[in-house]
């Protein structure tokens, strides 16, 4: 029996699914959930072989429940997310449904998922995670998982990220949290008018710096707001320089 997850915010939206599934008798509902929180918890208890996810949800989005989820299962997402975004998710083969989807078009993706269940589809999955960062829902602010609770950290209250071995730690006010994701990662998401890549292990939001100081030969050192010290590498000062206006 396959194991399914139904995650959705609209009741409606979850009975299409609900109806579409009924000719697929080897699926399993589990649970249907109204929002990422639901859904996390459900994929943790359940440990689902496949979702059915919306991107836009209140709380947390579709895209941010699957960053803090261990095992990603399969998903095949059922959203009204605009269409140009989500084509540039197709070169990942992870497959999605446009609302209003026919039967059709839902049984083709759930077929097309039940026909290559042998491959890796947690890769990707991940690979699909790498290009949200660039949506416009992925841009504003960074989910984490601490002691099984969910925090949400708005961009700008970052002060800067700093490499930690498989993880990045993010920095801010209220003290340091892990991420499971690369410096390249953020990189590339973040805005760069607001933050510099100073050091291989250190990305800067660049307000807040409050002046930079000579360091050992030609490195610096970025001092914050805070006190906290960011070292600027040889090649990192020039773009500090640039995102700084100087």
């Amino acid at each position: 029996m396959i194991k399914a997850v139904i995650i959705d915010d609209e009741p409606l939206a979850r009975e299409v699914v609900k109806e579409y599934l009924q000719s697929f008798t080897q699926v399993q509902i589990l649970q249907e959930c109204n929002d990422g929180f639901e859904g996390l918890k459900a994929i943790q208890q359940h440990q689902p072989d496949i979702i059915f996810l919306d991107v836009q949800m209140p709380k947390i989005n579709g895209f941010e429940m699957l960053e803090l989820v261990e095992d990603l299962p399969a998903v095949i997402f059922t959203t009204a997310f605009e269409e140009h975004a989500i084509r540039a998710f197709e070169v990942n083969a992870t497959d999605y449904l446009l609302k209003p989807f026919s039967k059709e078009r839902f049984d083709k993706a759930l077929q097309k998922w039940l026909d290559r269940r042998t491959s890796n589809t947690p890769q990707e999955t991940g690979a699909l995670l790498e290009t949200a960062a660039n949506s416009p829902l992925q841009n504003n602010r960074i989910v984490v998982k601490i002691n099984g609770k969910i925090k949400i950290i708005p961009i700008p209250e970052i002060h800067y990220l700093e490499a930690a071995d498989d993880y990045v730690k993010i920095i801010t006010s209220e003290g340091a949290f892990l991420k499971n994701k690369t410096m390249q990662f953020f990189d590339n998401m973040l805005d760069p008018l607001q933050f510099a890549r100073v050091h291989r292990s250190y990305i800067l939001n660049v307000n807040q710096v409050t002046r930079i100081e000579p360091y050992e030969k030609e490195n610096h050192l970025a001092i914050l707001r805070s006190g906290a010290k960011v070292p600027v590498s040889k090649t990192g000062y020039p773009r500090l320089k640039s995102a700084l206006g100087l």
